[in-house]
């Protein structure tokens, strides 16, 4: 039997009706925490409103009903609300994490270039934890990547790489774990990035000219959070690209592919893109 659209809908109404009805108590019971004066209970209950109007928009969005994002629109004026009492609270590391909920469910709902202010203020408040700096300005690049903003990614990430580079080491030198990954990760997408963009000579930033020098140079040493058998597929990744060969780009996909995120085989597809489009064009002799 086939089900009725118009269940799913019945369905829907009777859920969002009973979401709305819980978050209107919850900012009810806030206003009565404010008013006595106890912070503690007033921000739970505008964070579990905001949570339920949520809720009730993703609801909404999996179900692609049509709607003017009204849910949202009270979802986020209870997290500002929420935020606002922690802030005045002195808890910064609370309204940080709040501000990065809201971003990740702005981010779930597609709403990428909508969720970058809130990451952008995480990371205000988190200015002086580099670790919680750096994965907040990491899911701002990770937006511009997804935007096609392929500059300002970069940018951002070149930040990261600076902090990461200058922070960590222990005091007798050797390198922190967390910060070791970080600078794989960040220094490998980079200079894909770089790649993808072709930027020309007179226009690169000095940390991307010597981030490119570096590989390019066969006479120096591989940084040593980078894997080997890694860099040199990248150094063989820029060659195959200046020379434009088609069947050596080929098979450095298939090497390449299993040692990168699935953020860096997205941007290795658009290098590959760019290039068979480009060799499409060139005129036949």
């Amino acid at each position: 039997m086939e089900s009725n659209p118009n269940d799913f809908l019945t369905q829907y109404k009777a859920i969002s009706a009973k979401l709305k009805k819980f978050a209107f108590c919850c900012l009810a019971v806030a206003r009565c925490e404010h008013t006595i004066g106890n912070p503690v209970y007033e921000s739970q209950n505008l964070l579990q409103a905001a949570r339920l109007f949520l809720e009730a928009e993703q609801l909404s969005h999996q179900l692609l009903c049509p709607s003017y994002s009204e849910y949202l629109q009270a979802a986020l004026n209870a997290y500002r609300d929420c935020i606002k009492v922690h802030l005045d609270n002195d808890q910064p590391a609370l309204a940080a994490a709040m501000y990065l909920e809201v971003g990740q469910s702005l981010r779930q709902l597609s709403r990428i270039k909508e969720s970058i202010p809130y990451f952008l203020k995480a990371a205000e408040l988190h200015r002086s934890c580099a670790l919680s700096y750096i994965n907040d300005i990491k899911q701002i690049s990770d937006c511009r990547v997804v935007t096609g903003d392929y500059d300002g990614a970069l940018n951002i990430l070149t930040e990261i790489q600076t902090i990461a580079e200058k922070e960590g080491y222990k005091e007798n030198g050797e390198r922190i774990g967390a910060f070791t990954e970080i600078l794989n990760e960040v220094e490998v997408t980079r200079i894909l990035l770089l790649l993808l963009l072709q930027p020309p000579k007179y226009k690169l930033n000095p940390e991307h000219a010597k981030l490119l020098d570096r590989y390019a140079n066969m006479d120096i040493e591989p940084v040593d959070y980078i894997e080997e058998d890694l860099y040199l597929l990248i150094q063989s990744l820029m060659i195959a690209i200046e020379e434009r060969n088609e069947s050596a780009l080929l098979h450095l996909e298939r090497d390449i592919w299993p040692k990168l995120n699935g953020q860096q085989n997205d941007i290795l597809n658009e290098i590959l893109k760019k290039y068979r489009d480009y060799a499409l064009i060139l005129p036949i002799d």
